[in-house]
């Protein structure tokens, strides 16, 4: 008879490497029996130490995997000249280092999108017209030309709020750029998939715009997704959508669940 894995998930690190290293080291998950970790994604920028914990998370080796968040996208397009750094960024540590190109290469190699044990991870969410398979399939289309040898001219292509909506004839920069907001930047939407992107705050449902995870019909409802990406959302635990995101970056907490039970983990972040 196998034991069920070990595997804990944790939301938006964002270059907070101290509460990372408590978190990793808080006994309910050192004392676990062989952990395993998913981060769902953006390990980087905003906080202090970008390249203290992208480096930490590699150093978990084949223990760790990490979906790509839309900071860490934002890095490879600075890497890639694609995109001009920001005044609150903390990038510039991971770019000077001596092995900088390995390091972009690794978060390069990252998925969109991770599916283990009837849980799908991404950053931020999933169209409602998508089912697993489509996402895992359209998400592998984005990640083959991010690890491709043209991967900086990709880049340069993939960003921009339009189109707001998939369409299954979408081609291209159009249809990469549709999956990457999704899966990375997508908070509302209304029930036919058409993104809106201006909305930060918590979540609000008007009828017509509303969050991503309660449109009707989803295709996904079958499933438990988990997802970061919205700290004004902050922690949610529902059968079919978690939430992870608890904005350690601003001073709140850095949290980690466990798949199998959904037991909890907090870091306060006043100090990060």
């Amino acid at each position: 008879m196998t034991s069920t894995p070990s595997i804990w998930i944790i939301g938006d690190v964002q270059g907070c490497s101290k509460p990372l290293h408590a978190l990793l080291d808080h006994p309910d998950i050192a004392n676990d029996k062989d952990p395993t970790f998913w981060f769902a994604g953006d390990l980087i920028n905003r906080g202090p130490d970008s390249l203290g914990a992208l480096r930490t998370v590699i150093g978990l080796g084949d223990k760790a995997v990490s979906v790509l968040g839309n900071h860490d996208l934002h890095l490879l397009g600075v890497a890639a000249g694609a995109r001009k750094p920001g005044k609150s960024d903390t990038l510039q540590s991971i770019l000077d280092a001596p092995d900088a190109q390995e390091l972009i290469d690794w978060i390069r190699h990252c998925p969109l999108a991770h599916y283990e044990h009837r849980h799908l991870m991404v950053h931020a969410g999933v169209l409602p017209k998508w089912d697993v398979a489509k996402t895992l399939s359209l998400a592998a289309e984005v990640e083959s030309a991010l690890r491709g040898l043209d991967w900086k001219e990709n880049l340069r292509a993939m960003y921009g709020n339009e189109p707001s909506q998939w369409k299954d004839d979408l081609h291209g920069a159009k249809r990469m750029r549709v999956i990457i907001n999704a899966l990375t930047r997508m908070r509302m939407c209304n029930a036919r998939g058409h993104m809106e992107f201006s909305h930060k705050g918590a979540p609000t449902n008007d009828g017509e715009l509303m969050p991503w995870f309660d449109t009707p019909n989803r295709m996904t409802r079958g499933e438990t997704i988990v997802f970061g990406h919205w700290s004004t959302l902050g922690l949610l635990m529902r059968p079919d959508v978690v939430c992870l995101d608890t904005g350690c970056v601003w001073g709140r907490q850095l949290t980690a669940m466990r798949l199998h039970d959904r037991k909890l983990v907090q870091i306060p972040c006043s100090d990060r």
